[in-house]
């Protein structure tokens, strides 16, 4: 899935997103490229991350294991 946010402001050092249903996202204004400008258009591309899910499973299965073997 892709989603476009327009740089809306500057705010000290945040930077103001906005999408085309008005909703906002607030990020520290070093996460974004110097270059950028208020009115560029960004677009993030929305994965699953299947490995790190899996990784996290087997954490979990770990600790808990652990848990209740003592």
């Amino acid at each position: 899935m892709k989603i476009q946010f327009t740089i809306d402001r500057f705010e000290n050092d945040k930077v103001v997103l906005v999408d085309n249903f008005n909703n906002k996202i607030i990020l520290p204004k070093n996460k974004i490229n110097a270059d950028f400008a208020e009115g560029d258009i960004l677009n993030f591309q929305i994965t699953k991350d299947q490995e790190v899910k899996k990784e996290k499973e087997e954490l979990a299965k770990k600790i808990l294991n652990e848990i209740l073997d003592n």
